[in-house]
């Protein structure tokens, strides 16, 4: 007996140690972008303030306008970072009579009439391709409106919009706005920077400042900004669109089905509830990385037309405005 135990345990070793590794590399991203943006601050703050700008009110400006951006920036990506994804609560899962149930039957269609018969108390609208109850066998639960399992984090997520290496983290109803805060306050972090060395880089490069120490992290500097401005600026564009349409990046590559079918606007309620959707009502704290996004990430306002809400039409289809 106790060598069918040891047996067992030694396949189940490097699969340990392969998981330990995959979770250790998944830090490097973060790790490269944190080593950045500290050599950003002493190459801002001191090469270029301290020992390049001979000016006294100019130093001041920048380096209070500099310490504003850098610490929304690092506030916004902490927070994405360390944001636990929300995950399915337990009146998702079978209860233990239907689970052993829906373990042992083998059909799919009995499975199916045990998933519909526990969804009807379930506010559900969305469904698989075919029309059936989205499950996770993985984390054995029903899947609500939204909600997808990611493969890198091992859970189905609330609202997934898709899993971001930068960050090591998911992506979803409990950080999506800490995301887009981090995506608006680095493009603002390197845009001030480039804006202002911009004179500088010149003067390094055309030689009318002296040759100094500063010069490598003068140049070095403007190039970083702008390479990692233009690489956000379309990713932010692309999110700021999402937020406006109310759609995750899943839903923009595949349409959620609804029971009359699939609807890319199924949860667009016209542009400004979208944007309450994920920045809240009170406009005070839009700007902050708080957490102040409607909804519980279990049901969300539904429209069910196949018309674009925001689009100016005579009348609507049937269904009317739905809330989960």
């Amino acid at each position: 007996m106790l060598s069918r135990i040891e047996s067992a345990r030694v396949p189940m070793a490097p699969t340990h140690v392969l998981r330990c590794c995959q979770r250790g590399l998944a830090w490097i991203p973060v790790i490269f972008i944190a080593l950045v943006v500290c050599w950003s601050y002493y190459a801002y703050v001191v090469e270029l303030c301290l020992f390049t700008i001979p000016s006294i009110l100019e130093k001041v400006v920048y380096l209070a306008v500099f310490h504003v951006s850098f610490i929304m920036f690092v506030w916004s990506y902490w927070k994405t970072i360390f944001t636990r994804p929300s995950t399915p609560s337990k009146e998702f899962c079978l209860p233990k009579s239907e689970k052993e149930q829906y373990e042992k039957e083998q059909r799919p269609e009995t499975q199916q009439e045990i998933l519909k018969r526990v969804a009807t108390s379930l506010p559900l609208y969305t469904r698989t391709g075919a029309g059936a109850i989205r499950y996770c066998d993985r984390c054995q639960v029903i899947k609500p409106d939204r909600c997808h399992h990611c493969s890198a984090c091992d859970m189905c997520v609330l609202k997934m919009d898709h899993h971001c290496p930068w960050v090591n983290n998911c992506v979803g109803f409990s950080n999506y706005k800490f995301f887009i805060l981090f995506l608006t306050y680095s493009l603002v972090y390197c845009l001030f920077i480039a804006a202002s060395v911009l004179q500088y880089f010149i003067k390094f490069w055309t030689s009318d400042l002296p040759e100094s120490h500063a010069k490598f992290h003068v140049l070095f500097l403007f190039f970083v900004a702008a390479m990692f401005c233009i690489s956000i600026l379309s990713l932010f564009t692309y999110h700021l669109w999402l937020v406006g349409k109310n759609r995750s990046t899943i839903e923009a590559f595949r349409a959620p089905v609804f029971r009359n079918g699939p609807d890319k606007n199924g949860f667009s309620l016209g542009f400004s509830k979208n944007i309450a959707q994920v920045f809240g009502d009170q406009k005070l704290y839009w700007l902050l990385p708080v957490f102040t996004s409607q909804g519980d990430g279990f049901s969300f306002p539904t429209r069910l037309v196949t018309v674009d809400p925001e689009q100016p039409t005579d009348c609507l289809q049937p269904g009317g405005l739905d809330k989960g």
